[in-house]
């Protein structure tokens, strides 16, 4: 048997149209994961995706969805279940910086925005998962935070890094919580990671700074996030963990 085997298993990943999202579900189904393709604007991108999973042969769905508002957590659950009849993994991926901008120039709706995309939304969608994975018995919870967590952010991304914080320390306190019911709940911690993300938000100066703190002198790439994802995921490989962050960042951060 396989380490890294999914099969039988359904696997829900926020955010999978485009970057770490979009790698992570075809890693899983390339282990044989039937997954479920969340998105929130990016069709396009959710239905390439979702071709990749076909193409390497696993069963898919895709669902659309704006989680930074609780209800949608809920319904996004329903379909799935109802669709796949359970879910075994839930990767809590969905999130966004924004836009860059000092404190003093952050109104309160972006402000409300940042941390209803990166934190509310793993706070709805973890609670709307723990009586599933309950009721089945156990399963495994993966956030993905932010090196920005731990060290405050790059120039003008104070309020992301605050919201990575704080998915950071939900990933603990969940896992204490939910360990006496066989559900594990890790995070991946990127660092800095090329994807759409930072084609966005991050220009080519901010990027070369970033690099000079990178002992790799590199980004790395999402296919890069995706084993540490997997192996959080599976319990055969990793089922004494819980309460972990994997830090992947080519070095930029030793804890």
């Amino acid at each position: 048997m396989a380490f890294l085997d999914f099969t039988g298993q359904v696997v829900l990943v926020t955010g999978a149209s485009s970057g770490i999202g979009a790698a992570a579900a075809v890693g899983f189904a390339e282990a044989g994961a039937t997954v479920a393709v969340h998105y929130h604007q990016n069709e396009e991108g959710a239905r390439h995706t979702a071709n990749a999973v076909s193409t390497a042969g696993g069963t898919v769905s895709v669902h659309q969805g704006d989680l930074a508002g609780v209800e949608s957590a809920g319904l996004l659950v329903d379909e799935v279940l109802a669709k796949h009849g359970r879910i075994d993994v839930l990767v809590n991926n969905a999130g966004d910086l924004v836009r860059r901008a000092a404190v003093v120039d952050v109104p309160d709706d972006e402000f409300h925005r940042i941390m209803d995309v990166n934190l509310t939304s793993v706070f709805a969608m973890s609670r709307r998962i723990v009586p599933v994975l309950r009721a089945q018995g156990g399963g495994a919870i993966v956030n993905v935070t932010s090196i920005a967590g731990r060290h405050g952010g790059g120039g003008g991304s104070v309020v992301y890094a605050t919201s990575k914080g704080a998915v950071s320390t939900f990933t603990r306190g969940l896992a204490k919580e939910l360990a006496p019911d066989g559900i594990r709940v890790n995070a991946i911690s990127p660092g800095v990671i090329r994807t759409p993300f930072h084609d966005r938000h991050t220009g080519e100066e901010q990027l070369k700074a970033m690099l000079a703190t990178i002992p790799m002198g590199r980004t790395g790439t999402p296919h890069e996030c995706v084993g540490t994802i997997l192996y959080l995921a599976s319990d055969r490989m990793s089922s004494y963990v819980t309460g972990q962050l994997i830090e992947v960042n080519g070095g930029q951060l030793m804890p």
